[in-house]
């Protein structure tokens, strides 16, 4: 998962930017906010892979976090920034308003610099019960859907409600990213219904049935194997 941080002054260009990430599945969102010193604690509490950072804001510009930031693309509404955004070494610089397609040529920038790590699935996922700690067969894990700061984990006819991220899960037991809010698990799918606008209904081996996202469609169609027609 790409570990990412939000910095910008402006709340409304945060929140369409986070919006716009929900819909990439290796892309966790870990933080935001709208100053230099937000950064600085940020990235000290939460060691993202990469930042999404506005040029000017309160208290210093962008360019004062110097060395000590990670990847970094700058997002800013001024062009007379981008020569100097380059010499800090900077992943990309965004103009602001920019597209959903824009944004997705610097992450795609961002995955081919990143070494690729590979990372093993549990077998078993420990949730709390109480005082317990249980250990679920990940086999037996139908589907996760995100709920506020948990993610509710479905296993059969019993739900384990767990403190952490959705694309976090996903990489932790190898779940399938089906929607911005809705994993599952694919050997569970039993069959597959075409929508008319490119979404998908799985229907799943405990009897429930999740609609997939459209900007899921493409890697729905590879993990299941089905034509691309």
């Amino acid at each position: 998962m790409i570990r990412t941080l939000v910095i910008d002054d402006e709340p409304p260009a945060r929140r369409r930017l986070r919006d716009l990430l929900r819909d990439c599945p290796d892309v966790d969102v870990v933080g935001e906010g709208g100053t230099v010193a937000e950064a600085r604690d940020l990235m000290q509490a939460t060691q993202p892979d990469l930042i999404f950072l506005d040029v000017r804001m309160p208290g210093g510009d962008g360019f004062s976090l110097g060395t000590v930031a990670p990847e970094v693309i700058f997002v800013s509404a001024f062009s007379e920034h981008a020569l100097r955004a380059f010499e800090f070494e900077a992943l990309d610089y965004l103009m602001k308003p920019f597209t959903r397609d824009r944004l997705a040529q610097s992450l795609d920038r961002y995955r081919q610099r990143r070494p690729v790590q590979p990372v093993t699935p549990l077998r078993r996922l420990p949730v709390d019960v109480g005082r317990t700690i249980r250990f679920v067969d990940v086999d037996s894990i139908d589907c996760a859907r995100a709920e506020g700061n948990y993610v509710r984990v479905h296993s059969g006819q019993q739900s384990y409600l767990l403190r952490d991220t959705l694309a976090n899960l996903c990489t932790r037991v190898g779940l399938l990213r089906v929607h911005r809010s809705c994993a599952v698990r694919p050997d569970q799918v039993r069959e597959v219904e075409t929508l008319a606008h490119g979404e998908f209904v799985l229907r799943l081996g405990s009897g429930a049935s999740v609609i997939t996202g459209r900007s899921y469609r493409d890697a729905v169609r590879a993990a299941l194997g089905l034509s691309v027609h």
